[in-house]
């Protein structure tokens, strides 16, 4: 930025923004996805805003709604919002939740039938980080309580007690199955970067309202999984895929993950109390934001990913890595106080919104193109495209903005 540059300025018209655009989401989502024939919300809504109606419904997507509603109403209390967060709560231990095995489905039908049957962990993750989320809004015991079981349902059946870690599938029934994917484009590989992050924003939102030692030991455990595998501290960016006994079976660079893992990883030791684990974090965020910024367009967007191996560019700006670098180039502003990362979390959220807002029908684009264009054939809701990335820079924006 020029000598004009104020933070002060800057920081209250980022908070404001920030208010505003975290309404327009939530609106978005109140008065599209509501499926008032079927229950709960629609499964998918296709890119030029038309619902699909017959689409399978998922539990990430239902799971990231009850978050997303209840934070906002955590934030500032919405009677709207908390009604919506009471329709995925119901929906969600209705529909997802195994009554005879435990655990998340991935899939159900349209009409609320088991579809996909796979006990897929991420999903039981972020039912967690839902669950812990919606019982500080509806101050009901029974939420917390199913929050707990679900983690120590995951402990018991994917936790690996022998190498730490993990494991990424299961069976309907939990028992090992040969396609571990969460989606077609991942490596089938035992343990990944991503479904550990997710686990650790799980444990760590729980623990603010159950801070059990048990928890704690296995929040420490995740955080040494990183600081001895996942991140590659030479480099200052982590790797995604390894087999059941850490071996590295990737190269591959995840420039939103990269970010987003940045600032998830100080707030579960920060949250803990582990001051050692903070300070290494701290210095190790630096570095990552320092990494990422090689994934920087000149417009502001952030590059989806980058194979070495082949010198491959990903040329995609998805909205879930903006959405994820406003945060974390503003967090690492915070811990190093050098504003050029405050501007780099402004510029992000300038590329937002030049690009990627779709200010016809609202909401965000799921991203653009190497033309500098929406993505075809992208949804606009659905199993993926969910209000949590979006939602959760908002209310992480304006809670640090001051």
């Amino acid at each position: 930025m020029d000598n004009s540059f104020n933070s002060d300025d800057l920081l209250n018209s980022y908070k404001n923004e920030m208010s505003a655009e975290m309404g327009n989401i939530l609106d978005y989502w109140i008065n599209h996805i509501i499926d008032e024939k079927d229950g709960g919300f629609f499964g998918r809504i296709d890119g030029d805003n038309a619902v699909v109606h017959g689409a399978p419904k998922g539990s990430v997507l239902n799971a990231r709604i009850l978050w997303s509603f209840s934070a906002a109403n955590n934030l500032k209390p919405n009677t709207q919002y908390l009604l919506t967060a009471d329709r995925a709560y119901q929906y969600l231990i209705e529909h997802f939740i195994d009554k005879n095995f435990g655990g998340v489905y991935w899939t159900v039908d349209h009409a609320g039938n088991k579809l996909d049957t796979k006990k897929q962990v991420y999903a039981s993750a972020f039912t967690i980080y839902a669950l812990s989320e919606y019982y500080k809004a509806s101050k009901n015991p029974e939420v917390l309580w199913q929050a707990v079981e679900l983690f120590k349902l995951l402990v018991d059946k994917s936790f690996d007690s022998n190498k730490t870690g993990y494991l990424e599938a299961f069976t309907e029934d939990w028992q090992p199955i040969g396609d571990l994917r969460l989606s077609a484009k991942d490596a089938n590989e035992k343990k990944t970067m991503n479904t550990h992050l997710h686990v650790l924003e799980a444990y760590t939102n729980l623990y603010r309202f159950w801070p059990d030692q048990s928890l704690k030991h296995q929040i420490v455990l995740l955080i040494n999984n990183f600081l001895d595998h996942f991140i590659d501290a030479e480099k200052g960016q982590l790797n995604l895929f390894y087999d059941e006994d850490w071996n590295l079976r990737s190269t591959l660079v995840s420039y939103g993950h990269d970010i987003e893992a940045s600032w998830l990883l100080l707030e579960a030791a920060e949250v803990i109390g582990d001051k050692s684990a903070f300070e290494k974090l701290k210095k190790l965020a630096i570095s990552i934001s320092e990494a990422t910024i090689e994934g920087l367009d000149t417009d502001g967007g952030l590059w989806y990913e980058y194979e070495p191996a082949e010198d491959h560019l990903h040329k995609q700006k998805h909205w879930w890595v903006q959405a994820e670098a406003m945060v974390g180039f503003f967090n690492t502003w915070q811990i190093s106080g050098d504003e050029k990362y405050l501007n780099l979390s402004w510029k992000s959220w300038q590329f937002v919104k030049n690009k990627i807002l779709d200010k016809v029908h609202g909401e965000w684009f799921w991203g653009i193109d190497e033309h500098d264009q929406p993505m075809p054939g992208e949804d606009k809701a659905g199993l993926w495209k969910c209000p949590y990335h979006n939602t959760r820079a908002c209310i992480e924006i304006i809670r640090r903005a001051g």
